[in-house]
Formats: structure tokens, C-alpha cells, sequence
């Protein structure tokens, strides 16, 4: 059909109007995209990518938040290259201008014998001048370094309690380095010896403040040992060291195994020092105790390069001359060894032997009686013991003999200065003896005693050393190791658990006294780092469990907050169901699941010490300890485990045992066919004790120290018991004590030892037996 004519011409306007907005609508679209794109790269390529450019019609609209103003005026001068600065809408946000934040204000007080430097920012409202006067008033004199700067924000808060407490710590440090701010205190320092690093490291951890982060870290050098000494003696009494240094851990292991073998049970006290003589030490020590022990009794002296044997009066004539013989090939070059076999002699002269004895009081009363040369003689050793005991504590009442021995002034002085590291004691000096008894509160005064005497006297001269250590006369002896104080933790758990409502983290009322008694031990064990473990059984979810559990550690932490237990250094973890003790399937089993525990953090594994003792490493532990003749199937007895090697086995731990007040551990080692059970019980930790490595300074020589010289070492010897102390079941009974036996051997037998590692220089405490 056609369309009419009329129809034709506004049929074609029509048409073309449509095509011309269709081909304007598509224009405007391109340009739009091409505008879009452009303005995109150019932002881009100014790596502006938080700003976004969209464009409606001829115009470009920007969004986003700018950094700064600057950026802001930068993204529009960007976009106006590409397009008319007419045609762009700002819809740019700037990021609000935050206010000066406070910096972070910290101090660090170095100290040396050379003076006292303060470097750090301090608050404007604290005062600089405040704290270099406050550092000056504790200098002592030394010159103080002020290199402080001030900033003018308000003190932060903390900042008052960590400048006290560096402060506090700096008077206690003549070396260290204090790094000081609001939230944190910081401590390095040196101690001159072990005795002193405990003591320090005890008196900081008790002046931290409450809420305080405190890291301490105090190292002690090596004691220098002059001379370098070992005595080892086999008598009626047993093995034993009178002293026992070494230069290495190796060479240590090596002596312990060797005296070991020689028959000493209990643990071993073997200082690692500096001064050994030659790097073969040990090799020679070790030959030497196996001589001793091959030739049955007597007493084998290093003292640096010289090696004194002296035979026990018993030894066979022939046997002493095949032992001496081959351990004077087998002793390295630079060793001198004097053997001596002791001769049955007629008695002595009606007037009797010379000798001088001296008696010191536990008042500190010293009374000196028996002969000596001269005048000048006896007015020597007045003017020594004086200097050494006080002048108003000594009484000499001496005769007079020109025919003493030659060296009696030596023997004598000596005497004297080692009767000095006794608390109470006695001295004997004989021709042909020096005896030293007594009582002492210190674990080295044995093996003080031992070197003194040994360098004094000199090469080839006899001596004996008798010194029972009494607990209650050490003052580092009441501070509890770590190991104790979560030994003790987890003692008072095994008796009473913390009881919680079925399903939730409510502590039961009756559960009360068992906090009360954690509180009252971790209020003993300062500073230490513990973890308060949850465990749960496997009823219910997982997830359920593990927040279960993590919810009843930390309710005990704030309950023991709550006792005003210091909480700093211990931490909540819950474990869930991913440790258990016994079999889900049983209430027993559950019940053993569910409980509270305390370890200590970073404290190695009993796979960890499993391995060590495998490896016959000492590694950080202090004392070595022999396994008894126990029943593994004794209640609350560890699994025995012995090494492969076929050394000295691992000392299962029995809780609830303590060392007595005093007294040597007389330990009997394990039958050879000793292996561990099957199934070990997993939930007791195996005590893996190592090598005691104690150390002291060297004391400085007397006035009378030109004519006796100055030795000292490191070693222990405990105190027996009281004579009705009873006997702990499977001891070994008293092997008797000689004239010269030294206490090591002296009392009832132990079931064991405990091992102390944190604190090297004294011995475990003691510890009630579970109620």
C-alpha cells in the first residue's frame, strides 16, 4: 500500500529526527567513555588510585578521599589537562588532620666503674633535672653524664613506677645497662659471681611493682680457680669429691663419669672455671680416679700440674706399685706425680706428736692451743686469726717448741684461713696431717677448704677435710627453683582439685582452701613464669572444650588475683581435650582428664630431658642424680628409664619425698637389668638432673697471705641428719665415717635428689610430705 503524498514529508522528518538522536545519543555515550578513560590514565599514571573518575554527559565528577588537601588539588589540576575545569565536579572527600600523637618517652641508665650515662626523652612535667639529680644522688661519687632531652606532652602513666624501680636497680648494679619506659623496664647486668647473681636477680624480682613488665638478665663470668684442684678420696666413708673443678662441660662429664664409675652415688658438685693448667684435664682426672679406684683407698690431690697419690694404709705393696706405675704412663706429660704408700711407724715419744688445734665457737669465738716456734711466730698468727675472725673473738694460749717440723708456720696459717669458711669447726695441724671439721652454711665451703689446702701446703702434703653443710646456715637455701615451686603447685592439685560447676568456669566454694594454698606457694616463687594449664575430657564439642578449658585457667588466675597473688608472669591456657591423661571411655578416665596444672614456660619436655640423659648431657641442669633401688610400682613412682649407653640412668621422681635438713645422699645405683616399663606413666615429668657448676670470686689475699698464699674453689659436702632422723625405706645403711672422712657419705640414705638448675649454688630445700 502506498502512503499518501501528504503523509510522505512528515514521515521523513520524523525519521530523520530519530536517526539524528540516535547517532547524537551513541556521540555523546563515546566521548563520555574516551573522557572517562583518559582521565583514568592520567590519575593513574600519578599513582592517585583512591581517586575515581565517572562522567556524565560533558561533565567529569571525581570521588573519593584524599590523604591531604594537597592531594585533593592535585587530583583536580590532573583532570583538568584532560578536560575544561569547568566541565569537573569535586565529590572528593580529605582525610580529617589528626592530632600530634606523644612520643614515646624511655631512658637508659648505663653504669660502669667509670662513671654513669642518662640518654633518652623524658616528660617536660617529670624534669630532667629531677632525674639526673636523682642518679647523682645514688652515684656515689662517680661522674654523671646527663644526655636527656625534654618534650612537652603529659607523663604517661607507668612512667613514675619504672623510673623508680631502674632507679631502684641501678643503686643495686655497679655494672649494667637500664632501659626504662611507661610500660616496660629492662635490666642487664654483670655479677661477680653465682652467689651474687642469685641474690641480685631475688632482690629485683621482689622490688618490681605491681602491673610492671620487668626483664632481667644478669650473667656471672667464670671464677678463676688458683689453683686448679681435685681431690677425690675412697675410704671407709665412700667416693667422694673434696673438690672437683673443670674447664668445659665435656671435660666435667667425663670427670663425673669416671668418679662415677669409682663408686660415688648421689649427686656431683664440679665447678667449671677458668685456669686449668692444661686442656687435658680431664683425661688426667679421669685416670687418676680409676687408679684410686683400682688401688681401693686413699686419696688422689690435682693441684694445677702436681698429682699427689697417697695409698690407703691397707693397700697391698705390689698393687700400689702396678697402679702407680701405669698411671704415671698414662698421665700426660705435663703432670708430676708424688705416690706414697704410708709405712707402720713406732710410736711416738711420751711427750706425743706436735700439734696445734683450733677451735671455732658457733658464737664466732676462736681458741688457738698448742705449740709453735717462736715469739714471732705466735704473734703472727694472732695478728692472722685476728684479721680473719676479729680481734676481740681470738684467744691464743700456745707453747713454745724450736724443734717443730720445718714448714709448721705454713701448715698452721693455712689451717687457720681454711677453719675461716666454717661457721663453727675445728683445726688440727699434725707433722704429717692437716684435719678441717666442722659445720658450714655454704655448698663450696668443702671445696674451698680442699684448694686452700691443697695450694698452701703444697705437693705431696696430707690433708683431710670433714665439713658437714647445714641448711639452716645458707641464706640462699630457702628460695625455692622453679622446679620446686610447680612440683609444689601440682603436689597440693594431687590432693585437692579445683572443682568447677558441671559445664561452666565457676569455681565450687569448697575449692577455696586449695587457692588459698596456691596463693600461699606462689607467693614464695616470685617472678617465675608459669603457665596455668585447663584440660577437659572428650565430652561434648571440641570447640566447646577448648573454650571450656580456657575459661576455667583463666578463672583460677583471677582467683588467685583475687588472693593477692602477683599474676604477672603467669599465663591462662586451655588445652581442651587434646591431652589426656587416661582413657574417655571410663568416669575415672574423664575425671583424670579434667584438671587444672601448672608448667613452666620454655621448661624443656620430658622427651626433651629424656633425650639429654640419653646423650649424657648435662646441658643447664646442676646436679647429677643416681636412680634408687625403688619399686617402679610404688605409688606415685616414676618410670625408671635408663640410657642407651648403659650409663647412669635417668632418676624417676617420687613426689612427696624431700631432702632432709642436712645430710649427704647416699643413693645405691639400679640393677644392671633395670628397663623402663612398658606404658610409663605420661603425666609426671622425668627429673633429669645434671652437673652442678657453682662458681664464687676468689677471696682477696689476707696480710698473712705472703707467707700461706690464697686458694679457693668450689665443691659441697652436706650434713648428716640428726642421730634419730629415720631411715627413708630401700637406704642404704651408714658405711661408717673414718678420721679424715669428709661428710659426704655421712647419714641415712635418700630415695632421691632433687634437682635444683636455676639456682647452681645451693641445695634443694626442703619439702613436707603431702597431706
Amino acid at each position: 500500500m502506498r502512503l499518501p503524498t501528504a503523509l510522505l514529508a512528515p514521515a521523513a522528518f520524523a525519521l530523520a529526527a530519530a536517526l539524528s538522536g540516535l547517532a547524537a545519543w551513541y556521540g555523546v555515550q563515546v566521548i563520555e567513555a574516551r573522557t572517562e578513560a583518559a582521565v583514568t590514565a592520567e590519575l593513574r599514571g600519578a599513582d592517585m588510585t583512591w581517586v575515581t573518575a565517572a562522567t556524565n554527559g560533558l561533565q567529569v565528577h571525581l570521588f573519593g578521599t584524599a590523604p591531604s588537601e594537597a592531594q585533593r588539588f592535585r587530583a583536580l589540576n590532573l583532570t583538568g589537562r584532560i578536560v575544561d575545569a569547568g566541565r569537573i565536579r569535586d565529590r572528593m572527600d580529605v582525610t580529617p588532620a589528626q592530632a600530634l600523637q606523644a612520643p614515646r618517652f624511655s631512658v637508659e641508665l648505663l653504669r660502669n666503674d667509670d662513671g654513669i650515662s642518662l640518654i633518652g626523652l623524658v616528660p617536660v612535667a617529670y624534669g630532667q633535672a629531677a632525674l639526673a639529680a636523682d642518679v647523682a644522688a645514688i652515684s656515689d661519687g662517680l661522674q654523671v653524664a646527663d644526655m636527656l632531652t625534654e618534650a612537652d606532652f603529659p607523663v604517661p602513666e607507668g612512667w613514675d613506677a619504672g623510673v623508680a624501680f631502674g632507679l631502684a636497680a641501678l643503686r643495686m648494679l655497679p655494672r649494667s645497662k637500664i632501659s626504662i619506659a611507661a610500660d616496660a623496664v629492662s635490666v642487664t647486668a654483670i655479677a661477680s659471681s653465682e652467689d651474687e647473681k642469685r641474690r641480685l636477680e631475688s632482690d629485683l624480682a621482689r622490688a618490681r611493682p605491681e602491673g610492671l613488665a620487668v626483664s632481667i638478665d644478669i650473667s656471672a663470668p667464670r671464677p678463676v680457680l688458683t689453683p686448679f684442684t681435685l681431690r677425690f678420696v675412697r675410704d671407709a666413708a665412700g667416693a667422694r669429691f673434696d673438690a672437683c673443678s673443670a674447664d668445659t662441660e665435656r671435660a666435667r662429664d667425663a670427670i663425673v663419669t669416671a668418679a662415677v664409675a669409682a663408686g660415688v652415688q648421689g649427686k656431683v658438685d664440679c665447678v667449671i672455671g677458668l685456669g686449668v693448667p692444661t686442656p687435658r684435664w680431664s683425661e688426667a682426672a679421669a685416670e687418676g680416679i680409676a687408679a684410686l679406684a683400682e688401688m681401693g683407698s686413699g686419696t688422689i690431690t690435682f693441684s694445677d700440674a702436681d698429682v699427689t697419690l697417697l695409698a690407703g694404709a691397707e693397700v697391698p705393696q705390689a698393687t700400689f706399685d702396678r697402679v702407680v706405675g701405669e698411671l704415671d704412663a698414662a698421665l700426660p706429660d705435663v703432670f708430676s706425680l708424688d705416690a706414697r704408700l704410708p709405712e707402720k711407724t713406732a710410736s711416738t715419744a711420751p711427750e706425743g706428736p706436735p700439734e696445734l688445734t683450733a677451735t671455732l665457737s658457733p658464737e664466732g669465738l676462736v681458741e688457738i692451743r698448742g705449740r709453735l716456734t717462736d715469739e714471732a711466730q705466735r704473734k703472727a698468727v694472732a695478728s692472722f686469726a685476728s684479721a680473719r675472725f676479729g680481734a676481740d673473738t681470738v684467744h691464743v694460749a700456745t707453747r713454745l717448741d724450736p724443734d717443730l717440723p720445718d714448714g709448721w708456720p705454713v701448715r698452721v696459717l693455712a689451717g687457720l684461713q681454711a677453719l675461716s669458711e666454717l661457721h663453727e669447726g675445728n683445726l688440727l695441724v699434725q707433722a704429717a696431717m692437716v684435719e678441717v671439721s666442722g659445720v658450714a652454711g655454704s655448698t663450696q665451703a668443702q671445696a674451698r677448704i680442699a684448694q686452700t689446702l691443697s695450694g698452701q701446703l703444697g705437693q705431696g702434703q696430707a690433708f683431710a677435710v670433714d665439713v658437714r653443710y647445714d641448711e639452716r646456715l645458707d641464706p640462699l637455701a630457702a628460695l625455692p627453683t622453679p622446679q620446686e615451686c610447680v612440683a609444689d603447685l601440682n603436689g597440693v592439685l594431687a590432693v585437692t582439685k579445683i572443682a568447677f560447676a558441671p559445664g561452666s568456669a565457676e569455681i565450687e566454694a569448697e575449692a577455696g582452701h586449695t587457692l588459698d594454698q596456691l596463693a600461699e606457694i606462689l607467693k614464695r616463687c616470685l617472678d617465675i613464669p608459669m603457665e596455668i594449664s585447663g584440660h577437659t575430657d572428650a565430652q561434648g564439642s571440641e570447640g566447646g572444650n577448648l573454650a571450656l578449658s580456657q575459661a576455667r585457667a583463666e578463672a583460677v588466675l583471677l582467683g588467685l588475683q583475687g588472693r593477692r597473688v602477683p599474676v604477672g608472669s603467669l599465663t591462662a591456657v586451655g588445652y581442651g581435650e587434646s591431652r589426656p591423661l587416661a582413657d574417655n571411655d571410663s568416669e575415672a578416665g574423664r575425671e583424670a582428664n579434667r584438671r587444672i596444672e601448672f608448667t613452666l614456660i620454655d621448661a624443656p619436655t620430658p622427651a626433651d630431658q629424656t633425650a639429654e640423659a640419653a646423650a649424657g648431657v648435662a646441658g643447664s641442669q646442676d646436679d647429677i642424680a643416681i636412680p634408687v633401688n625403688a619399686d617402679p610400682k610404688a605409688p606415685g613412682a616414676k618410670a625408671p628409664l635408663r640410657r642407651p649407653d648403659g650409663g647412669v640412668p635417668v632418676r624417676p621422681t617420687l613426689p612427696g619425698f624431700g631432702r632432709p635438713q642436712g645430710g649427704r645422699v647416699a643413693v645405691t645405683a639400679p640393677p644392671a637389668d633395670m628397663t623402663p616399663p612398658a606404658d610409663p606413666d605420661p603425666a609426671g615429668p622425668v627429673d633429669t638432673a645434671g652437673v652442678q657448676d657453682t662458681g664464687t670470686d676468689q677471696p682477696q689475699p689476707e696480710p698473712m697471705d705472703d707467707l700461706v698464699g690464697s686458694g679457693d674453689g668450689d665443691a659441697a659436702s652436706e650434713a648428716p641428719p640428726p642421730p634419730d632422723a629415720p631411715t627413708p625405706p630401700g637406704a642404704a645403711p651408714d658405711a661408717g665415717t673414718g678420721p679424715v672422712a669428709a661428710a659426704d657419705a655421712a647419714g641415712p640414705a635418700e630415695p632421691f635428689v632433687s634437682a635444683a638448675p636455676t639456682d647452681p649454688t645451693r641445695r634443694p630445700r626442703e619439702r613436707p610430705a603431702a597431706p
